[in-house]
């Protein structure tokens, strides 16, 4: 079976566990008609795990999600909660001192033993494995002992190894022990579930559009006003432009594939220094597959948001790596994620600037959304709760005082000029075409101009849409990701269903829909 994501047969029931996690029944509450003390914005693995501090510790809490629980990043990883991240760690400690990468390892060996002790509260499945970042040839071992020499220095007790029996190129790497290998989606079910039994109100299907700071605040949403003393915003990107952090960052996505093997590889989690980026680890066999077989999960090739000629042909290139390296290999499932970097390579966590000391937010977590989620929830919570400064955790201390490198202002320059760029780009590849265009073919998508505006037509599943393609946050021209269907924009990295619908990003409405006459668009 070659599923991609928004099909992905793995979220049946089968996944979920025997005494059964409350179906969408059951999790599903209507907005309060009456103000909470905290609403948090999002019900990923942040989102989750802060309103479960925040209940447990007596505050009523509502978490207000677009979609689903986990219906993005959260939900949709590789499933490694590891501190060892790569070449992480010496790219922080380049731009950083010695005590900011040591801050930033404490945070993530804290959000990793408060993920470890709810696991085993909840009998979550997990798997304690080794973690590895390797280099795919010599060229890249001068990495693997930078990260091994920033590692140790940041206190981990990490080893250098020369070879590995696997079957895919490995010249070397750093090895880290008893890092946490899981699956995602099941985490956050089990997150979801407990902060509904604390007495937490769960609301899906509704989208915020924006944030009023106040006394209370107020959540303004498709489906009427909430108001609450406290506000996080725990969505992947801040939906709210304060503070300009979708100028702070930069997006990425990668594609991620599962198959099936019959001779199980060597254990581990492998994630490489040098490119393209490889990612391998195995999984237990899905339901669907019996007791034959583990899961081989892969994935790498990633890309800024709407920045790619062809996703599918990234994705593609990651399915003929894989086969050529495990023969045999039988490809079950396909799908990808994305995820924000911070500019000065740390997570951002804390207040959000002119929200009145009441909104809060986290972003920039790199891919690395497990822990450092887990993290930043430890961090907003205790804020939240009113902890004394000088009682909070060192990290949290040393991260919340850090200074701006003037490395961190040059990707900021870089990033944003490409921004610029790319604004530019897409409104003259609009107007190289114009309308009327002939109807896409099933699966393709094109924008062309109409009068001046540029308008994406696309065909998928027989339906042929045709929208306004200028994304809604900040105006740049989307473009057609031709492995999932979508228009992206590669400015800030919003995605849009091919109908309009908003999938992700900063922007907090949809792609409005065009008149079309029939024939050509």
């Amino acid at each position: 079976m070659d599923v991609y994501w928004k099909d992905r047969p793995e979220r049946s029931d089968g996944d979920m566990p025997d005494d059964g996690v409350p179906d969408d029944a059951v999790l599903r509450s209507p907005l309060p008609g009456r103000p909470v003390d905290v609403a948090v914005i999002g019900a990923g693995v942040t989102g989750l795990s802060t309103a479960l501090m925040l209940q447990r510790a007596g505050r009523s809490v509502a978490i207000v999600e677009a979609s689903e629980v986990a219906a993005l990043a959260s939900g949709a990883n590789t499933g490694k909660a590891s501190v060892l991240q790569g070449s992480r760690l010496r790219r922080i400690r380049r731009s950083h001192s010695a005590a900011v990468t040591r801050a930033y390892v404490e945070a993530n060996l804290d959000g990793q033993a408060w993920l470890a002790e709810f696991i085993a509260e909840q009998e979550v499945p997990v798997a304690y494995e080794t973690a590895y970042s390797y280099a795919q040839s010599e060229a890249g071992l001068d990495v693997v002992r930078a990260e091994f020499d920033a590692a140790r220095e940041a206190g981990l007790p990490v080893e250098l190894v020369d070879r590995m029996p696997v079957p895919f190129p490995f010249a070397g790497g750093v090895a880290l022990e008893r890092q946490l290998a899981l699956d995602p989606y099941r985490l956050m079910l089990e997150l979801a579930r407990a902060f509904v039994a604390a007495g937490g109100v769960l609301v899906t299907g509704v989208r915020v559009l924006d944030v009023h700071a106040g006394d209370p605040v107020a959540l303004e949403t498709d489906q009427g006003e909430l108001r609450a003393r406290d506000v996080v915003v725990a969505t992947a990107t801040p939906i709210l432009d304060r503070g300009l952090y979708f100028a702070k960052t930069r997006h990425s996505r990668s594609y991620i594939a599962s198959f099936r093997v019959d001779d199980p590889p060597t254990p581990g989690l492998f994630l490489s220094v040098d490119q393209p980026t490889r990612s391998v680890r195995t999984a237990p066999p899905h339901p669907e597959a019996g007791a034959a077989g583990l899961q081989l999960i892969v994935s790498g090739n990633e890309h800024p948001v709407g920045r790619t000629a062809s996703a599918a042909a990234r994705d593609e290139d990651l399915v003929r790596w894989t086969r050529r390296y495990f023969p045999g290999a039988e490809l079950t499932h396909r799908w990808s994620a994305q995820d924000y970097e911070s500019l000065n390579l740390v997570p951002f966590a804390g207040r959000l600037p002119r929200g009145r000391g009441r909104v809060w937010f986290a972003t920039g977590y790199a891919k690395w959304g497990l822990t450092n989620g887990a993290a930043a929830a430890l961090r907003i919570s205790a804020e939240i709760l009113g902890e004394p400064w000088r009682e909070q955790r060192p990290w949290i201390r040393t991260l919340g005082t850090r200074v701006t490198a003037p490395s961190d202002l040059g990707r900021g320059i870089a990033e944003n000029a490409t921004v610029a760029r790319e604004l530019v780009a897409g409104w003259a590849r609009a107007e190289t075409r114009s309308a009327p265009v002939r109807r896409p073919g099933e699966g393709d998508g094109v924008v062309a101009s109409r009068g001046g505006v540029p308008v994406g037509v696309s065909t998928v599943d027989g339906r042929t849409c045709a929208v306004r393609a200028i994304c809604t946050h900040l105006g740049g021209v989307v473009q057609w990701n031709d492995a999932e269907k979508t228009w992206d924009c590669p400015l800030h990295g919003s995605r849009f269903e091919a109908s309009g619908r908003l999938i992700e990003g900063p922007a907090v409405r949809d792609l409005p829909a065009t008149d079309r006459p029939a024939g050509e668009l």
